[in-house]
């Protein structure tokens, strides 16, 4: 069973991970090392792409603890 102040650390480092990793997403995008040319306009490079996968798992990660975080603060 999870305590009431481990299911409140848990929604707060869900939220905290869902407020970051957006915001690294766009520093990695703005990046002249995500385009192979012109930003936005030519095919993204393989720092884009592994960054890109690295934040959605971390995205997803994060909306599992918020989830289990709230059903335990629920509970």
């Amino acid at each position: 069973m999870i305590s009431t102040l481990q299911a409140w650390l848990l929604v707060g480092a869900g939220i905290f991970n869902l407020a970051i990793w957006p915001r690294f997403i766009l520093a990695i995008v703005r990046d002249p090392r995500a385009w192979t040319g012109e930003p936005w306009h030519s095919s993204g490079t393989s720092f884009l792409w592994v960054h890109a996968v690295l934040v959605t798992a971390a995205v997803t990660v994060a909306l599992v603890v918020l989830f289990i975080g709230i059903s335990a603060v629920r509970s």
